[in-house]
């Protein structure tokens, strides 16, 4: 563990890291439009600008943390970090449509180091009772990309051209020196690397979220069988890419069963919101992006307040605060639709700060039962997880928007038609949240603040 000073300068490092990393992934989802007419491409066509993306940083976020188990973080978020910038510079220069995917693909494959020392580094450099407020401050820095992505695309490409925000990236290097300053050598291992394991991963990874994202039986087809060959190599294999004993700690699997379904959650607000803005109540992206930026904003001071409430009276005690917060932003928001959109604002602030303090939650909680020497891909599998539910949740939720208008009204107080939709949805995922929480309170019930093992210490 490091003194209380470099501890802080470390958490500043990875807030500004990661809400650039955070804003690297969502900025292109409002230049779609126009990059696609610039290359003339269907909407599907232009959205493989974002599933590309999405696929690398997935399967990268577990690699990173594999990697942990043979390499210092050091060297890692260097080679992260470079790889990024590479991306970043052939997407500067880029004058076809496939330029564009490689780069984008080739940022991914260096950014995805973020997401995953972001899950790595509050357990590892930090004593049990401070890990909540470190993995709350690290919350800050995603609260914040999402703030500040879509306000930043906005005013790049409308003052100069979407290339230039293949240059924001770029600024990551200026944390490079401080991590190398602030990171030891430490590593887990000299085991060896299972590369065939790990490819199947990958490849069970990549096909599942293709076939969520695409909609393809074939792909799901495939990612079974790829999956079925990654449980038979992980079994038999001398150094499997993940050890079957990370599996076979029932806490640490409920738990990740668990964080899959309350992470699918999560998309619900920044997915829905900009569309219910836009079809109910006519708001430009513009006007959508300054009724959204309130409630990140919170997010992101009180991120810290939530970690310290982990630490303070225990990961339980947060998640039921998170519930909290989250089932009275639900089911506020399917009242409000088509009031004010004022007052949307304000109902999302409990929404988008539950969402944070549930992260925080959850990660703190599966950390706590993990090892020392299965921290690395225990938190790089919980990152992945979280990309596949989210990628799962808002296939699901695009699915039920594509219906368009609907007759079935569950909240009798709604009288505006296209809202009924989206009414609906917010009052299902508060009743969602009801039974997810009691699912964590039967695995988890009331344990104490921190738990303190011995080989995670």
């Amino acid at each position: 563990m490091m003194n209380t000073n470099k501890e802080a300068l470390l958490l500043r490092v990875l807030v500004f890291t990661l809400i650039i990393s955070v804003m690297n992934g969502m900025m292109f989802n409002v230049v779609l439009p126009v990059i696609g007419e610039e290359f003339q491409l269907t909407a599907s066509q232009a959205s493989w600008i974002v599933t590309g993306y999405l696929v690398v940083y997935a399967i990268g976020t577990v690699t990173y943390g594999k990697l942990t188990d043979k390499y210092s973080m050091k060297v890692l978020i260097s080679f992260g970090l470079w790889i990024l910038a590479a991306g970043s510079l052939l997407g500067i220069v880029a004058t076809e449509y496939w330029m564009v995917i490689i780069a984008r693909i080739v940022q991914a494959a260096g950014a995805a180091v973020i997401p995953a020392l972001a899950m790595i580094i509050p357990v590892r450099y930090f004593a049990p009772e401070k890990r909540g407020q470190a993995l709350g401050t690290s919350a800050i820095g995603i609260a914040l990309g999402n703030a500040l992505a879509p306000i930043v695309a906005g005013f790049v490409s409308s003052a100069l051209s979407w290339e230039f925000l293949f240059v924001i990236p770029l600024l990551s290097l200026a944390t490079l020196p401080l991590y190398r300053k602030y990171l030891d050598e430490e590593k887990g291992g000299s085991e060896k690397m299972d590369y065939l394991g790990g490819a199947l991963l990958a490849g069970t990874v990549a096909t599942l979220l293709l076939s969520l994202t695409q909609s393809n039986a074939w792909f799901l087809l495939t990612g079974m069988v790829l999956l079925i060959l990654f449980i038979m190599r992980i079994r038999y294999a001398e150094v499997p890419f993940v050890k079957p004993a990370v599996f076979q700690n029932k806490a640490y699997s409920a738990g990740m069963g668990i964080a899959f379904l309350l992470v699918a959650i999560s998309p619900a607000i920044p997915f829905t919101t900009p569309q219910l803005l836009s079809e109910v109540h006519g708001l430009s992206p513009a006007l959508t992006g300054v009724i959204m930026l309130p409630s990140a904003l919170v997010a992101a001071l009180l991120g810290r307040r939530g970690g310290r409430l982990a630490d303070e009276k225990g990961n339980s005690f947060l998640l039921y605060t998170s519930s909290s917060l989250l089932f009275a932003g639900f089911i506020s928001l399917s009242f409000v639709l088509g009031a004010s959109p004022v007052l949307i604002s304000f109902v999302l602030v409990f929404g988008v700060l539950g969402q944070s303090y549930m992260q925080i939650a959850i990660s703190n909680t599966i950390a706590q039962t993990l090892p020392k020497e299965q921290i690395g891909i225990g938190m790089g599998l919980l990152s992945m997880f979280n990309f596949i539910a989210v990628s799962a949740s808002t296939a699901a939720l695009g699915k039920v928007l594509d219906g368009g208008t609907t007759t079935l009204q569950l909240n009798p107080l709604i009288q505006d038609k296209t809202a009924f939709v989206y009414s609906n949805i917010f009052i299902v995922l508060a009743l969602f949240v009801i039974v997810m929480t009691m699912l964590y309170k039967l695995q988890f019930g009331r344990k104490s603040k921190t738990v303190h093992h011995s080989s995670s210490s």
